[in-house]
């Protein structure tokens, strides 16, 4: 048996390896059965959407996620690396009041240690989760509604600019839609934020590559492999290392959308040397040596519909764009101060910013009780 009745507020926590073993049903199923809340890493954040969507955990990661990871008594992992950037410098600091069991069918993942008397299972995700189908496991509905609960509370704060121009677009999306996802703020921000109607749509992330320019490739392809309509996020630096393919998307008349975060800076290197150098910029700034073009024009000059808009909130007179069968861009101009929270320092497990008091003990008092 792999599941113990003994635990009060189990967490399911998903990886992008439990997607490429073909369990995306199950994931689904078992939390359908169990009510056992669904929390993902920033790669397999396309798993729990729609109803099921709490957010993904890690340094970027949603507040909430990360707070329910404090506060659970079980983690079951399936397909999760559980790298640094999740569980920090210190791994004794994650989830410090849970017991691990860990599903991957990399044995070299496994041979790390994450907790003290943690269960390994190298096993493949699809099978592992059928297993604990066949188990029989308590309803976890009022623990789940705990972690709704804060949700709501948390989704009042940690929102820039980035957030707000991602919930706008996943608001004008359609029901199941597939979405590439380029490298830098824009990537986490659509990770924290896009947020998609149905279970069957896709989030397409670069992830570990950190392969900067990846976003419009990855639309292309996904574009030809399913025939069909694919919206591509692109922060400004990232779609100029593969602007030239705009001409790929034109020539072959794929259905791609294309939204461009404009902040006129390599925001997520600017936004390190701002916090951690002293505003020393190097190549991320104007005037440090980084300039963006007039995108309108260079799309427009591909022989692709573009539209510069001064507002994320001038979307909605663009919606007859979103849905038809001809490629086109959106040039979202946004500030140059924008920056991603919240930020959990690797080294030290800090969260920042602080929000007050009041708010996280009442966060706190819900998930503890």
């Amino acid at each position: 048996m792999i599941f113990h009745s003994t635990y009060n507020k189990p967490i399911l926590l998903v990886g992008n390896g439990a997607r490429t073993s073909g369990a995306s049903d199950l994931i689904l199923e078992f939390g359908k059965k169990t009510n056992i809340p669904i929390i993902t890493t920033m790669m397999g954040v396309d798993l729990a959407q729609d109803d099921n969507h709490l957010g993904f955990i890690g340094t970027h990661g949603n507040r909430v996620a990360n707070m329910i990871i404090n506060e659970c008594d079980l983690i079951i992992s399936i397909g999760a690396r559980l790298g640094l950037r999740q569980v920090g410098r210190y791994t004794q600091n994650f989830a410090p009041k849970a017991d691990l069991i860990r599903c991957d069918i990399d044995e070299y993942e496994l041979s790390r240690n994450i907790k003290n008397n943690e269960k390994k299972y190298q096993i493949d995700a699809r099978d592992f989760l059928t297993m604990l189908l066949n188990e029989d496991i308590p309803d976890y509905r009022v623990w789940k509604e705990q972690c709704f609960d804060a949700k709501r509370i948390l989704d009042n704060y940690d929102k820039t600019e980035g957030n707000l121009v991602i919930e706008k677009i996943s608001s004008l999306l359609p029901e199941n839609p597939i979405v590439a996802v380029d490298v830098g703020q824009n990537q986490c921000w659509a990770a924290q934020s896009l947020v998609l109607k149905g279970n069957e749509g896709r989030i397409l992330i670069g992830g570990g590559y950190g392969t900067m320019g990846c976003g419009l490739p990855y639309a292309i392809g996904a574009s030809i492999a399913n025939n069909n309509l694919v919206y591509c996020i692109c922060g400004d630096g990232g779609f100029q290392m593969n602007i030239q393919e705009l001409e790929t998307v034109k020539r072959e008349k794929l259905p791609v959308k294309i939204f461009v975060l404009n902040n006129k800076v390599l925001g997520k290197i600017s936004e390190t040397q701002h916090t951690n150098h002293n505003d020393r910029y190097a190549q991320t700034t104007a005037a440090s040596g980084y300039t963006v073009p007039d995108f309108e024009k260079i799309s427009e000059a591909y022989g692709i519909r573009a539209a510069t808009l001064e507002s994320y909130q001038q979307l909605d007179e663009y919606q007859d764009w979103f849905c038809d069968e001809n490629p086109c861009l959106f040039n979202i101009m946004m500030s140059e101060e924008s920056y991603l929270v919240p930020k959990i320092k690797w080294e030290t497990g800090v969260m920042k910013p602080d929000l007050p008091d009041e708010i996280i003990s009442r966060c706190k008092s819900i998930l503890s009780q």
